[in-house]
């Protein structure tokens, strides 16, 4: 790394969100799975207080440098490592200057939280190289601090909070208002695939943002903090589209806490239920699906081997969850892949299970 080598090396996977989608921000549950797809840092601390990034994506690029101290916005991807160093200056902790090379795996603009990998694999190396005394709750807190005061980012707290704590077997329950979490280990016969369309999306902009004010204005309009604190008789007295909304993350919210007892139980056909109820609201009430990812859905869940399928992540493009019978998920989410390839022309691709080339 920069004709040296490194001396402390990081890594945070990506994640799925199984069920529990827009509930975050409303202060709601959620239900994430990490997936194998990984960031990884290398860092290199310097004697000085410059610090350098480069990534694996532009191998020919030069690094991107700074002073500590002196961090600004660009709109590139080292926005994200330079959000990462401003909430750790603004919060107190000590750095100095540092060289990091990143690389990851993790497909950007799927649905499947690159930006929060890329952050808590950085904090962590961070952490480690300063010594700093911060818990993997911290890292979640920071790391949505840094998209959010930074990048500008209105995001929630499930994608750091799934990157940090979750595992590729095990789910992380967790509700946002209080961040209380337990995990939720899948059962035998269930097994999980992530197919992506290949439209990408961005947080930073468009319509995930408009989706948070319409939420936050409903929430004044009802007289309560959050929308995980209305119910479907006040949804009712709202105007379209704030109606919605409202009854998307109540009927949400419910759906992650069944989601959680379904699993538990073991009870698959019911979860496969669930998840294809959750996208029928995230398309109908949120209005955060498009007409390909629904035909995507609806190719999916008609494969035997599924028991339900829903748009994942912040919508207006991205990737689909499968819920599928163990050991069908590969088949089953090529099959599906292929079938929308035929139908639409787009260009999917099956992400989980994944295949190291």
């Amino acid at each position: 790394m920069y004709g040296r080598p490194s001396s402390f090396r990081a890594d945070a996977p990506g994640r799925v969100n199984l069920i529990g989608e827009h509930t975050d921000y409303n202060e709601g549950f959620v239900l994430p799975l990490a997936i194998p797809q990984r960031t990884r840092v290398e860092i290199g601390p310097r004697n000085d207080a410059t610090v350098r990034a480069w990534t694996s994506a532009n191998p020919d690029d030069a690094p991107v440098t700074w002073q500590l101290g002196a961090e600004a916005p660009t709109g590139a991807w080292s926005d994200y490592v330079q959000g990462v160093v401003f909430v750790l200056l603004r919060a107190g902790h000590p750095l100095g200057g540092f060289d990091v090379r990143v690389e990851s795996d993790v497909p950007v603009g799927a649905g499947l939280s690159s930006s929060a990998a890329l952050a808590i694999a950085l904090l962590r190396g961070l952490r480690d190289t300063f010594a700093l005394t911060l818990s993997d709750l911290d890292l979640a807190r920071l790391g949505q601090a840094a998209e959010n005061d930074f990048v500008g980012a209105p995001v929630g707290i499930l994608d750091l909070m799934a990157s940090s704590l979750a595992g590729e077997r095990t789910a992380l329950f967790l509700d946002t208002r209080t961040l209380a979490w337990r995990s939720v280990p899948l059962p035998a016969g269930l097994g999980i695939a992530v197919v992506d369309s290949g439209i990408t999306h961005a947080h930073a902009t468009g319509d995930y943002r408009l989706r948070r004010d319409e939420c936050t204005r409903a929430a004044a309009l009802l007289g309560v903090p959050a929308l995980r604190d209305a119910d479907l008789a006040g949804a009712g007295g709202l105007p379209p589209p704030l109606d919605g909304r409202v009854r998307h993350v109540v009927t949400e919210d419910a759906r992650v806490l069944e989601a959680v007892e379904a699993i538990e139980r073991g009870d698959l056909p019911r979860l496969g239920q669930l998840f294809l109820a959750s996208h029928a609201s995230m398309r109908d009430d949120f209005a955060v699906s498009l007409p390909p990812i629904d035909r995507l859905v609806e190719v999916a869940a008609a494969h035997p081997a599924v028991f339900g399928a829903r748009l994942t992540g912040g919508g207006f493009g991205g990737s689909i969850v499968l819920a599928c019978r163990a050991g069908a998920e590969r088949e089953a989410a090529r099959t599906t892949a292929e079938r929308w390839a035929r139908e639409t022309g787009g260009t999917p691709r099956v992400h989980v299970p994944w295949e190291v080339s």
